[in-house]
């Protein structure tokens, strides 16, 4: 398994999808009703995809601080964002949901942003340098 020194794009990359799924898992989980209502999406959909957030946003970030990582460890991040996406789009068109506008522009808005940290975690990979033992 080969192990890199993060790039700082590397390690702010990931603070930050650390910091957004965090508060986007705390909104999902603690005001669960009013986005079901105001979104026009399930109640059940929001609680597990913001109880799935938490502990992915910790595990974002204690791979920032790591001195060194497993690069296997950042493709698992970027395979889970790239999973996310997917099956965000998914949900909107397999006809299994009827979101509102505002329900709509919220699973894409997120997903855009997921597709956004997957692609620069990919190039923060990129420019991080191996560590040779």
């Amino acid at each position: 398994m080969t192990t890199v020194q993060p790039s700082l794009l590397l390690r702010r990359v990931l603070l930050a999808d650390g910091l957004i799924s965090g508060a986007t898992g705390l909104l999902m989980l603690f005001a669960t009703d009013w986005l079901s209502a105001f979104l026009e999406l399930p109640r059940g959909l929001l609680l597990g995809a913001g109880a799935s957030l938490l502990p992915f946003a910790l595990g974002l970030f204690w791979l920032a601080r790591c001195e060194t990582l497993p690069r296997l460890a950042v493709w698992v991040v970027i395979g889970i964002n790239a999973l996310w996406v997917i099956d965000s789009i998914w949900l909107l068109v397999a006809g299994g949901l009827a979101p509102n506008l505002f329900g709509y522009a919220f699973v894409i808005a997120q997903a855009v942003a997921v597709a956004l940290f997957a692609e620069l975690q990919w190039f923060g990979l990129k420019r991080s340098q191996p560590v040779l033992a």
